[in-house]
């Protein structure tokens, strides 16, 4: 599959700089996880901009990193092919090296980690890693329909303020964790594992499954070399985003007008239509890298996303850097559109340092860590 690598990556790169747009405003305050907004910046440019990040990328491109995940799996299934290695306990240790990092990353740097869930949900893939595709697909379909049921159910059933603090005790927790935040260095990994019980629950209720979907897709798209020989001029790539973009784009207004993940039909409505609109941006994307034009987005792209998992760490140590009371201790004091902005600039500065590493290294710091591990044995620099 060595023709598809570049738009992979270049993808997973895109898929890093939609998460941490998003992620970005955890770090830096805790008031979007305690789903209220911080009264300092209540501009109507502060609203705008929360508005765009809840309607573009919140719920977006985790799908798409976890569909990529899943992608990567088949290759991985590959490389232990090709090294006559067993692939069971070769993807086995991957997993425990990805699980304790992930724990790594909760504890030391930021507690919205995803590379625990995956770490848990890649065991199911791994048992279904010989099923048809036929029957991978279904699976995802039954299981991101019970998410879907799930939400309905809770939204119609369930009275969620009797478990949901109000928005005055919200707020003010808010205001004290972002205080500790600023806090010592144990002041800060206390506020990381306080937001386990969260985390858990989220990555068991709906992180977790829609992963499971979107890892299991993956895979039939890696088999079936979805990436491997695209022109960009494939109609199914027109007809995703002729579907994908007013589908996705309505959800996303949907979303972000009921207030993002602080509500459920809200939630519900994004879960039916953010792979529309991944699935747009997934084709816009794919076009532009094939265009002759804008081929340059690839280029650009493709270093983040070889070198992904280093690169998402990273954003949690430069999270640590600027808003902590470790770094600069900014937390609580950056506006929403600083943020976004902000963001973008970081991700630059991503750009430039993987181009330069990978010009003397094959892999990343922690890929080579985790390949050491996987491979049992220590990689090629």
């Amino acid at each position: 599959m060595s023709g598809r690598v570049h738009d992979v990556d270049a993808l997973r790169g895109f898929a890093l700089l939609g998460i941490f747009v998003v992620n970005i405003t955890f770090m830096a305050s805790a008031h979007p996880g305690n789903l209220v907004e911080d009264p300092s910046f209540s501009s109507p440019l502060d609203g705008a901009t929360r508005f765009v990040v809840a309607a573009l990328f919140s719920m977006k491109f985790y799908l798409l990193f976890s569909f990529l995940f899943g992608y990567s799996f088949v290759l991985q299934m590959d490389a232990a092919e090709r090294a006559g290695a067993e692939f069971v306990p070769r993807m086995m240790r991957r997993v425990v090296g990805l699980f304790v990092l992930g724990v790594g990353h909760i504890v030391l740097l930021y507690g919205g980690d995803v590379l625990t869930t995956y770490a848990v949900v890649c065991l199911v893939l791994l048992a279904m890693h010989r099923v048809r595709d036929r029957t991978a697909l279904r699976t995802a379909g039954v299981v991101y329909a019970a998410v879907v049921v799930s939400l309905v159910a809770g939204a119609l059933f369930l009275d969620l303020s009797a478990f949901m603090p109000t928005y005055d005790e919200a707020l003010s927790s808010a205001a004290v964790q972002t205080q500790a935040m600023l806090g010592s260095p144990a002041e800060i990994i206390g506020h990381n594992i306080g937001g386990l019980q969260l985390l858990v629950l989220q990555a068991a209720s709906l992180q977790g499954p829609t992963a499971l979907a979107m890892f299991l897709l993956g895979m039939v798209a890696a088999r079936r070399r979805l990436f491997s020989d695209l022109t960009g001029q494939e109609s199914f790539l027109r007809q995703a985003q002729w579907i994908g973009f007013p589908v996705g784009l309505a959800g996303g207004a949907v979303y972000a007008a009921l207030g993002a993940a602080g509500n459920t039909w809200g939630t519900t409505v994004s879960v039916l239509t953010a792979p529309f609109l991944t699935a747009a941006f997934v084709a816009t994307l794919v076009r532009l890298m094939h265009a002759p034009g804008t081929a340059w987005i690839r280029t650009v792209l493709a270093p983040v996303g070889r070198i992904a998992l280093t690169n998402y760490l990273a954003q949690s140590v430069v999270g640590i850097i600027l808003f902590t009371g470790v770094g600069l201790g900014l937390a609580g004091q950056v506006s929403p559109p600083l943020l976004f902005l902000l963001a973008f600039v970081v991700f630059t500065g991503q750009v430039a340092v993987s181009v330069w590493w990978l010009k003397s290294h094959r892999y990343g710091p922690a890929e080579y860590l985790l390949r050491w591990f996987t491979t049992w044995h220590r990689p090629g620099r």
